[in-house]
C-alpha cells in the first residue's frame, strides 16, 4: 500500500475528518492562517516526502472564491514539499455550472478553474456529482466524478413507498433519474423547465404519469431553491400526492433557500454533506458520504478500481 496522509482544508473539517476515522487514521496538521492584509498563509505540519497525500476541500456557499483560493496555495505547497502524488477530494465543484457559453461574451469559468487547479500541482481529482459529465474533461489530469445515486436508493428503498416515481426536474437530468427509478424499480417523469433570467426557473409541463404518486424530485444540487418549489407545485397541479420528496447531492442553500424550502413543506429533504449546512430547512436529512470517499481512497492507495464502487 502507498503511503500517505491526509489533511483538511478550512471549508469542511468535519467531513475530512469522518473520511479519516473511516481509514483509521487522523488529519495530519496543518497550518492555515490569514495575515493582516487577507493574504492565506499554508504549512503543513510534518513531512511526507515521497508520499500521497489527499487535500480535502469542498466550496462553501459564500466563501466559494476563499475556498478555491486556498485550495490552490494547499496544492502548491504540497508541491513544493516533495509529495509522491497530490490527490484533490473536493466534493462540491465551484464554478461547476459556468460550463459553456450561454450568452455572447461569456467566459467558461468551469475550465478556467479545472486549469488552475491542475496548474497549482493536482495529479489526480475526486469530485462528487459534477454538473455535467464533460466537465471531467477539463481537467489535465485524471478525474473520478462519484455518483452518490446508490447511497440515494438504498435511503429511499429502505422507506417502502408506495406508488413512488422519480421526477427529473429537467431534461439535463433525465439520465441520473432514469437509473435511479430503473434501480428503484419505479416511474419516472421529466419536467420541462425554462429559466428567464439567472436563478429563475418556469416548468411549464410535466412529461410523464404522476397522478396519485409520490414524487421524489432527483437533482444535482439546491442552490436557492427555486426550482425544485416550482416542480413541486407543477407536480401537485398534475394531480400528484401531496408527500413529495426532494433529494439532491449539494445543498448550496443560497440566498432565500432556507425559507422557500421551509415554506414548501417538502415531505422529506434528503442531500449528503458534501457541503457544511448551518441552517436547516424543515425536514432536512443529510447523508454522510465519507463511508464512499474513504473506500475511494483506500482503493486508490491500494491501486484498485474505484468506479466499482459509485458505478
Amino acid at each position: 500500500m502507498i503511503p500517505f496522509k491526509i489533511f483538511s482544508g478550512s471549508s469542511h473539517p468535519n467531513l475530512a475528518a469522518s473520511i479519516a476515522q473511516g481509514l483509521n487514521k487522523e488529519l495530519s496538521p496543518i497550518t492555515i492562517k490569514h495575515f493582516a492584509c487577507g493574504e492565506t498563509y499554508i504549512k503543513f505540519d510534518e513531512s511526507f516526502r515521497g508520499q500521497d497525500v489527499f487535500l480535502v476541500q469542498t466550496c462553501r456557499t459564500g466563501h466559494m472564491n476563499d475556498d478555491m483560493m486556498e485550495l490552490f496555495l494547499m496544492i502548491d505547497a504540497a508541491r513544493q514539499s516533495f509529495a509522491r502524488n497530490i490527490h484533490v477530494i473536493m466534493p462540491y465543484f465551484a464554478y461547476s455550472r459556468q460550463d459553456k457559453i450561454h450568452e455572447a461574451r461569456e467566459g467558461i469559468s468551469a475550465k478556467l478553474f479545472a486549469d488552475l487547479i491542475v496548474k497549482a500541482g493536482a495529479d489526480h481529482v475526486i469530485a462528487l456529482h459534477l454538473h455535467s459529465d464533460q466537465t471531467q474533461g477539463f481537467f489535465d489530469v485524471p478525474v473520478d466524478n462519484l455518483n452518490p445515486r446508490r447511497i440515494f436508493v438504498d435511503y429511499f428503498a429502505a422507506k417502502n413507498l408506495k406508488n413512488a416515481v422519480i421526477v427529473s426536474p429537467d431534461a439535463g437530468g433525465a439520465k441520473m433519474a432514469k437509473k435511479f427509478a430503473d434501480e428503484l424499480g419505479v416511474s419516472m417523469c421529466i419536467l420541462h423547465k425554462q429559466r428567464p433570467e439567472h436563478n429563475v426557473s418556469e416548468v411549464s409541463h410535466v412529461i410523464g404519469d404522476v397522478k396519485g404518486k409520490s414524487p421524489i424530485i432527483v437533482d444535482d444540487m439546491v442552490d436557492t431553491g427555486g426550482s425544485v418549489v416550482a416542480a413541486k407545485a407543477a407536480l401537485l397541479t398534475a394531480g400528484a400526492d401531496d408527500e413529495i420528496y426532494l433529494c439532491a447531492t449539494h445543498p448550496i442553500f443560497s440566498g432565500p433557500a432556507i425559507e422557500r424550502l421551509s415554506g414548501a413543506d417538502f415531505k422529506e429533504i434528503v442531500c449528503t454533506d458534501s457541503l457544511p449546512v448551518e441552517n436547516c430547512p424543515t425536514n432536512f436529512k443529510a447523508i454522510s458520504i465519507a463511508p464512499l470517499l474513504a473506500d475511494v481512497v483506500q482503493n486508490v492507495v491500494e491501486q484498485k478500481s474505484v468506479s466499482k464502487l459509485y458505478i
